[in-house]
């Protein structure tokens, strides 16, 4: 087992030191000897998988070490301190902000399973690693999931899908969100799952074929344009094709852009050129175009896309994008640990790129403004609506744009604009007609918000704001006002 992960680090740091990995991977496979899973494997071969999955996206010695390392203190008679006697403070903090916090500690399971999250989060604004061992161990317990209870696999799926699956499409890591939704929709709803499956794989040789004429066609068109590209394809996967299906209310048959077609090139300007080339010799299909390269999203993803119209009136969905927006787009946050601007692995600490700050001050705010939720309930819903990935971009009447969740009202609007404004707002104008303070904002409406110094934030407002920020400040006033 050490021989497979050690060749597949190999491929991507051929000139490592190893010796630390080694020495973690004795250890662990020490302590958690004689111990076995619900499958009957030894246990340790779990540690292992753990970490081939971050060796997978590349990540570095310590990382993988910690993986090695990751359920000892749980699973063990190994202490703290004997963590960082063996291991020092960088391998060992990891390890300690993926242990969960054992449940005695709470006389309500839900509560537990909220204070899990908030120690989880904590130790992830200080060492972002924390989340992708604690990502990569909830894949590999999804991949073996069903030697377990049926009721207790449901608990485990529907943290996964609710929780586990936005926390990784937040970080930008979509390789890792997919695979979350696929493996967490198949124990959920097996059925559906399963007429699916079967569904795309009967389609599988029709899609390849289409596949390939969208390949020849576009190819053909764009070579002689002077702009270096590269062209994939992509599958989409099935949970997504699932939610498009409910949110369209339509069936397989009817959902067509199921291919999707990646353009890589070396240059933001290129990505706008190749749009333009392929406006010019195919049709778009109306309203599918968004632009996320001047406008991205809260967790950096870059890309244009577009959906077109080819022979036969078959159709396909288009992201535009550079080599390093696609690499970002695979693996997120991930990224960062992986190259330097010459290629070589980068180090945490002092050289953390901005983009990797963003993110953390991301969640240095969620912690911060939920640091006065007592309600498990409440601090599990707000974290999974910071979550939520489907946003709306929202023009003030001096043309800056806003980007909130999907179902965000004036107060979420006013509330990213100023505190002073959302404290004292009444009203929103959309489009020179008034609307109510709960009504849902889509994007590019212009939204001005109504202001009267004697209106203060109420109780309901709590109730139509669905911000981490929004919510705060509402309570907070309220707090003061109490006081």
């Amino acid at each position: 087992m050490l021989t497979e992960l050690t060749d597949l680090i190999k491929g991507y740091l051929p000139e490592a030191d190893f010796s630390i990995l080694e020495k973690a991977y004795n250890f662990a496979k020490t302590a958690h000897a004689g111990q076995s899973r619900a499958s009957g494997e030894d246990f340790f071969s779990h540690c292992v998988e753990v970490a081939k999955i971050l060796a997978s996206i590349k990540l570095d010695i310590p990382t993988l070490s910690a993986a090695l390392l990751h359920d000892i203190l749980e699973d063990t008679t190994v202490t703290e301190a004997e963590l960082k006697k063996e291991f020092g403070d960088e391998i060992a903090s990891m390890v300690e902000g993926v242990t969960k916090i054992g449940s005695y500690h709470f006389s309500d399971p839900e509560e537990a399973h909220a204070e899990n999250w908030r120690k989880m989060l904590l130790a992830v604004t200080k060492d972002i690693r924390v989340i992708l061992i604690k990502l990569a161990d909830r894949i590999h317990n999804l991949k073996t999931i069903k030697y377990l209870p049926a009721e207790k696999q449901k608990d485990i799926a529907s943290e996964s899908l609710n929780l586990y699956a936005p926390f990784a499409q937040r970080l930008g890591i979509y390789k890792w969100k997919n695979e979350i939704e696929d493996l967490s929709f198949e124990v959920l709803e097996p059925e559906e799952y399963k007429i699916l499956f079967e569904k795309i794989s009967i389609s599988k040789e029709n899609n390849a074929q289409n596949i390939d004429l969208w390949k020849k066609l576009i190819t053909e068109k764009l070579e002689g344009s002077g702009i270096n590209f590269r062209l994939s394809a992509r599958p989409k996967n099935l949970y997504g094709i699932y939610k498009k299906m409910q949110r369209q209310n339509k069936s397989f048959e009817e959902i067509q852009d199921v291919i999707g077609l990646r353009l890589i090139t070396d240059s933001v300007a290129n990505c706008y050129g190749l749009l333009g080339l392929i406006n010019t010799y195919f049709s778009p299909i109306p309203g599918s175009f968004t632009d996320y390269v001047s406008l991205p999203k809260m967790n950096m993803y870059q890309s244009l896309h577009t959906s077109i119209i080819g022979p036969g009136n078959i159709t396909a969905e288009i992201q535009i994008r550079t080599e390093e927006m696609h690499r970002r787009a695979e693996y997120g946050i991930a990224a960062h640990w992986r190259y330097k601007e010459k290629g070589e692995i980068q180090q945490t600490g002092s050289q953390v790129t901005e983009d990797v700050e963003n993110k953390l001050n991301w969640l240095r705010q969620v912690l911060e403004w939920q640091q006065d939720l007592k309600d498990s309930k409440e601090f599990l819903a707000t974290f999974k609506a910071e979550c939520e990935f489907e946003q709306v971009f929202v023009f003030t009447p001096k043309g800056k744009v806003i980007k909130l969740p999907s179902g965000a009202t004036p107060i979420d609007f006013a509330y990213a604009i100023h505190s002073d404004i959302g404290d004292h707002c009444f009203g929103a104008k959309v489009g020179n007609k008034i609307v109510p303070l709960n009504y849902e904002l889509k994007s590019g409406e212009i939204c001005e918000i109504l202001v009267k110094k004697s209106v203060k934030p109420t109780e309901h407002w709590l109730e139509m704001a669905i911000t981490a920020n929004a919510r705060s400040k509402i309570r907070k006033y309220l707090r003061e006002e109490q006081k």
